[in-house]
């Protein structure tokens, strides 16, 4: 989908969320996540070509496939976490919104456990040459 379309969509739930925010608040949260997961559902069609591109560099550096999908998965915890925590500010749950932060950091941080493993055996065989 289109950069301009996206925008469309934003400006058109913004205003749909804003206007319903005086009458029905509750329907205002409602469009706001729907559109979010729209948008965000649209711009993940566009990654396609760059993980792909992704593959092939790393294909030509002969790094393990493992590096790219923990690259690739962690983004996807980045932009996950980032619009659940948007959506629970936007409804006044700042409290919570920093406790979803917290735990997309964490998964993360498990998630890149082999990378570190990988980069600490280098480092290691290094010291030791």
């Amino acid at each position: 989908m289109e950069i301009g379309t996206i925008i469309g969509i934003g400006i058109v739930g913004v205003s749909l969320a804003v206007l319903l925010k005086q009458y029905k608040p509750e329907y205002s949260l409602a469009i706001s996540l729907i559109v979010g997961v729209l948008i965000f559902a649209a711009a993940a069609e566009g990654l396609t070509p760059v993980i792909d591109q992704l593959g092939v560099l790393l294909d030509s550096t002969q790094m393990p496939r493992e590096y790219i999908e923990i690259l690739i998965k962690s983004l996807g915890i980045c932009f996950i976490t980032q619009i659940a925590c948007d959506t629970c500010k936007d409804a006044g749950q700042g409290a919570i919104a920093t406790k979803l932060e917290i735990a997309g950091k964490l998964s993360i941080l498990v998630l890149s456990l082999p990378l570190f493993q990988s980069l600490l055996t280098i480092v290691a065989e290094l010291l030791s040459a």
